[in-house]
């Protein structure tokens, strides 16, 4: 039972919903990068390519004959096809209308110019740090934000429009919800960017309004929860716990960002899938344990998890996150968690024609990879272990193994270096990554409303994520930590032969018997082969090399033979126990035709 939930009920894997992915990826992909002003005309390609298939689909099946599952199998490959391509062809409409938006839209013009404008914007991510120009200089600042007005040549102009701000210091303290105003050039956004211009912000924000905003309240409650921790915990707990919480790692210390780049834990520092399960988990749990139906259940784990993206900030990333967890929670709902790969293409497929853009984004891939490592390989690799090893100790191994063997392709492009201590420092990592995000998300709420309970629920989540940190800094800290590795296509394909042979090795480590089972059916195939060449070999003429082939006669059994050159030929037939009996004629041409030399009598 437990191999067959990632499966069918047959026990194979729904792939009916891979072909969509595949197509709307590479749509989005084309539709954002190289062929952002032909999407028209990629529209109108896949669209004539779904009619196409689906009107071949009759011709072939009435050309042909086809009957029973022949004809089943016929209709439903050209209409999963057909439905691949349509919905490629309504990604590739999605981006020409974007392209259509940003050239005729109000930051258009100012972007052709390149002149100075005043812009009021609304925020609505959280501000992150980038490197300086040059590598020096005055720190620079990124925060996403959402147009409202600008004021250009002595006009003003409303619209709506997605834009990123690049600003200095002064934008670290903008909170989503808020409404600023400032000065800056608008520049063409880098391609595959959804937005719709970069401003090169000249002066601070100026706060405008004083509305109620619940993204501005929540960003309150976490700026309060970052100070809370910085003056109840040490440094490291203090940096890294409103990391793991709500993605904020502006006050991560440098070395501890070191650290975790280097064994592979960087994405412990933002809100992923893994939070949105954890959090979906815990409200199921509560939600159960209060007697409640399965549909209230899920309606409250829906609630509880809108209030967490809500609570941590509704970024790209963060929606991102919690379709992937909203995914398991229906695959778990519905009773079919043998469907979680068609789950997974129903979310990617979905994700990808509300945002195009994420086909361009790295931690978009590497979410989607690790999400399918686990549905591939979590519940085989936990299957191969022995019995007697507890089944959290299995599953804590297998989780972060298959999201690394499917992930360490990509990530060699980003970061080409190997980190050997990455599973075992995940592993142990991942002992506390539960109480970490469960007791750190009630932290949050409760320091901003009831301050007194703080410090207990800080207590114990500190001293779970110093025990993160501490994993952190000794496996950075042994030899070997960080290996160089290619970078490009070579580092890449020597990733997946690695993977590869990682899986490999695992599955031998806990299979003895069956290597060895292995091993030794090889060798009998060795010896076979081995055998069969002497039989070609000595059946060419003037060949001497002896070769076994045994036949079943009444008079016992015989072993035919080639006569052997030289003096001393060998004489193959075993002694036969019991009073000889002198062949007849009959049994004399027998052993003549099988080119048998018999033991002559004594």
């Amino acid at each position: 039972m437990a191999e067959s939930s990632d499966h069918g009920d047959d026990g194979r894997l729904d792939v009916r919903l891979v072909p969509a992915v595949i197509v709307v990826w590479a749509t989005a992909l084309a539709g954002t990068t190289f062929l952002r002003e032909s999407g028209a005309a990629l529209t109108a390609l896949l669209s004539a390519g779904a009619a196409a298939l689906l009107l071949a689909g009759p011709v072939r099946r009435k050309a042909g004959g086809m009957r029973g599952k022949q004809a089943g199998r016929g209709r439903s490959l050209p209409v999963t096809l057909a439905v691949a391509c349509l919905l490629g062809a309504a990604v590739a409409l999605h981006c020409t209308v974007d392209a259509a938006k940003r050239e005729s839209g109000p930051l258009a013009a100012a972007v052709s110019e390149g002149s100075p404008v005043v812009i009021q914007v609304r925020v609505a991510g959280i501000p992150a740090p980038v490197p300086a120009p040059g590598g020096s200089g005055e720190g620079r600042w990124m925060v996403q934000a959402e147009l409202e007005n600008l004021t250009a040549h002595g006009s003003k102009v409303s619209g709506t429009a997605t834009l990123t701000v690049l600003g200095n210091d002064a934008w670290k303290d903008v909170r989503p919800g808020q409404s600023v105003r400032t000065t800056g050039i608008p520049k063409e956004p880098r391609p595959g960017e959804p937005d719709a211009a970069t401003l090169s912000a000249s002066t601070g924000p100026t706060q405008v309004g004083t509305a109620f905003d619940p993204k501005e309240s929540a960003a309150r409650a976490r700026e309060r929860f970052s100070q809370s921790a910085a003056e109840l915990l040490e440094p490291d707990p203090a940096g890294l716990l409103p990391g793991m919480v709500v993605g904020d790692t502006s006050t991560l210390p440098a070395s501890l960002k070191a650290a975790m780049e280097t064994c592979g834990m960087t994405h412990l520092t933002a809100v992923s899938g893994s939070n949105c399960s954890l959090i979906l988990a815990g409200f199921i749990l509560l939600a159960r344990s209060l007697r409640l139906s399965r549909p209230l259940a899920a309606i409250a784990a829906v609630l509880g998890l809108a209030a967490f993206v809500l609570l941590v900030g509704p970024d790209p990333s963060v929606l991102r996150a919690s379709v992937m967890g909203f995914v398991g929670l229906v695959a778990l709902t519905t009773g079919q968690r043998g469907r979680s790969l068609s789950f997974l293409c129903l979310a990617t497929t979905a994700l990808l024609l509300i945002s195009p853009g994420l086909a361009v984004s790295f931690g978009f891939l590497l979410s989607v990879l690790a999400t399918l490592g686990i549905v591939l390989l979590a519940r085989r690799l936990t299957s191969w272990f022995p019995p007697w090893v507890p089944r959290w100790l299995a599953a804590g191994v297998s989780v972060p193994l298959s999201a690394q063997l499917a992930c360490g392709p990509v990530i060699v492009l980003v970061q080409p270096q190997l980190s050997p201590y990455a599973l075992a420092a995940n592993v142990v990592a991942g002992i506390f990554v539960a109480p970490v995000t469960i007791l750190g998300t009630l932290a949050v709420p409760v320091s901003a409303l009831v301050p007194g309970l703080a410090p207990v629920l800080f207590f114990v989540a500190g001293n779970a994520v110093a025990a993160v940190a501490a994993t952190a800094r000794y496996f950075a800290g042994l030899p070997g930590s960080g290996l160089p590795w290619a970078d490009g296509p070579v580092g890449v394909s020597a990733m997946v032969l690695l993977s590869a042979l990682t899986l490999l090795g695992t599955w031998a480590a806990l299979h003895p018997t069956g290597v060895m089972v292995g091993v030794l059916g090889l060798h009998q195939r060795l010896v076979r082969s081995l055998q069969d060449r002497e039989v070609r070999n000595g059946a060419r003429p003037g060949g001497s090399i002896t070769f076994h082939r045994k036949r079943r006669s009444k008079h016992g059994r015989l072993e035919s033979c080639k006569h052997p050159s030289g003096r001393n030929p060998q004489w193959l037939l075993p002694k036969i126990p019991g009073p000889r009996a002198r062949p007849g004629p009959r049994a004399l041409r027998r052993i003549a035709s099988a080119g048998v030399t018999r033991r002559p009598p004594r």
